[in-house]
């Protein structure tokens, strides 16, 4: 059975997958950096100076990268969390993919200078994670 118009599906699979996505966002906003740095193989051999050298969008996307694999981790925990307590798949599917979605959306203010709608964005992720952990402990009681 699908739900929301049919974009977010029900199954356990929806939210292992939207934490795949969230997985591969930092990686996505590495290459981002380095493509709008310029990166060049020689640069392969110190990537970490590179970047911390960048300026301007490149800058900002090598600072989206490093925000996005901070607040993973409490992402991650959030849906096993939910998981384990059995909260309904259906909204743990929704919050996950919402949570995506809206990082995908930080990702894209950060690296376009938007510095208030970047902050709603970020207060609006960790919302996601602390809806999921609160639903786990209603759940639980």
């Amino acid at each position: 059975m699908n739900a929301i118009f049919g974009l977010v599906s029900d199954t356990a699979a929806s939210a292992i997958w939207a934490m795949v996505v969230a997985s591969l966002l930092p990686l996505a906003m590495a290459l981002t950096a380095k493509m709008f740095g310029g990166f060049h193989l020689a640069d392969n051999s110190h990537p970490r100076d590179f970047l911390q050298n960048t300026t301007g969008a490149a800058a900002r996307a090598n600072a989206a990268q490093q925000n996005s694999y901070e607040t993973l981790p409490v992402f991650l925990a959030a849906v096993l969390v939910a998981m384990l307590f059995f909260v309904p798949q259906l909204i743990i599917n929704t919050l996950a993919w919402l949570y995506v979605l809206i990082r995908i959306g930080y990702c894209v203010a950060y690296i376009t200078n938007l510095a208030t709608f970047r902050s709603i964005l970020w207060v609006l992720s960790i919302a996601c994670c602390v809806m999921l952990f609160y639903l786990a402990i209603r759940v639980s009681v």
